[in-house]
């Protein structure tokens, strides 16, 4: 006799925020939910979360008493049907901490470590969806070949709701928007 598996409804279902707000943090780590659907995401090497934790570590000290900067978290874009994104580290007003969810007009700027298998999604699909959702700055870093980060900054364009884009750093990260910061990016 063989076991068919039978996959759970929320695989193949879309979820209202209603549900996902009834789910646990460990039932939420890992996924991101795109109109309604849950997407899975592989666990990040330590590279990748080295990474994200340098920047967010300099972004959190750089930003002075308004802002906080975070890894690890739902960023609701939309309420229906539900997109929540979990951008690797967050830059969000500090007066909203303790508000669930954290939705785009709370968030500042949004980073993205592309990593094997995210590379369409951070280099095309997250781009387009913070800026319709109005987030004012998106960063994407690529691991280069060279083992040094490239960051590539994106500004957004409020008439369009697009990004413009800006600068390319490597090996230092040295912007003046949304607030000075300088990010040794060899440290990694």
């Amino acid at each position: 006799m063989t076991a068919e598996m039978v996959a759970p409804a929320w695989m193949h279902e879309q979820i209202t925020a209603e549900e996902y707000e009834s789910w646990s943090e460990e039932q939420c780590a890992g996924i991101e939910i795109v109109d309604g659907m849950v997407v899975v995401s592989p666990s990040a090497s330590k590279r990748h979360n080295r990474l994200a934790r340098i920047v967010a570590n300099a972004l959190d000290a750089a930003a002075g008493p308004e802002w906080n900067a975070d890894t690890d978290f739902d960023v609701r874009l939309q309420d229906v049907p539900l997109t929540n994104r979990r951008p690797d580290v967050v830059v969000y007003r500090a007066d909203t901490l303790d508000i669930t969810p954290t939705r785009p007009e709370h968030v500042l700027l949004v980073v993205e470590v592309v990593s094997p298998g995210s590379e369409t999604t951070d280099r095309i699909v997250k781009v387009d969806q913070y800026a319709k959702a109005g987030i004012g700055f998106y960063w994407r870093i690529e691991q280069a070949a060279t083992g040094v980060p490239l960051v590539y900054t994106y500004v957004l364009d409020p008439a369009t709701k697009s990004y413009r884009d800006g600068d390319v750093f490597t090996g230092v990260l040295k912007v003046v928007a949304p607030f000075p910061v300088q990010v040794d990016l060899g440290q990694v």
